[in-house]
């Protein structure tokens, strides 16, 4: 004669995905008008391949002004990012953006995309709420204050229309 087990829950039949122990879901956001300039030459592939180093990126948002072209938005949407246009300051829209993700209890890492200072605040909210903090940024004007406050910060150089990383 054979028992069997009583059906206790449903999980212990049905493989369940599970993060690895040390990959965390990271929230992404871009400052377009101060990032994604001509000067810059930026590349939003090398961004997800420095994102991938860090863990999943489960959100990645661009936030752009009015005046996006068409084309500069497809780019963003070919590349995987959503696009989301604001009129007006899209400070605004990108620290509402920033709050959303820090009481997000999915995502365990807030990264910003931006040189601004004016993001201090969403960082040092972000920590105060357990989370990780990374900024990325370009010189020149990337913010020292905005490096320091976060637990990473990785400054992007561009070099003959090409990225480089470095970590700091």
């Amino acid at each position: 004669m054979r028992s069997f087990e009583k059906l206790t829950s449903l999980k212990d039949y049905i493989p369940l995905k599970k993060k690895e122990v040390d990959e965390k879901n990271i929230g992404l956001l871009v400052d377009g008008p101060n990032m994604l300039r001509k000067e810059f030459s930026l590349n939003l592939d090398l961004v997800k391949k420095i994102m991938a180093e860090y863990g999943n990126m489960r959100v990645g948002k661009v936030l752009l002004n009015q005046y996006a072209s068409d084309k500069l938005i497809e780019a963003i949407v070919n590349q995987g990012f959503t696009p989301i246009v604001v009129a007006g300051d899209t400070d605004v829209y990108m620290a509402v953006e920033a709050m959303q993700l820090i009481y997000n209890p999915n995502i365990d890492v807030i990264a910003l995309m931006t040189r601004d200072a004016d993001f201090l605040p969403i960082i040092n909210k972000a920590k105060e709420n357990g989370k990780d903090t990374l900024v990325i940024g370009v010189e020149p004007g990337f913010s020292a204050a905005l490096q320091n406050s976060a637990d990473d910060a990785i400054i992007l150089k561009a070099e003959n229309g090409r990225n480089a990383e470095s970590t700091t």
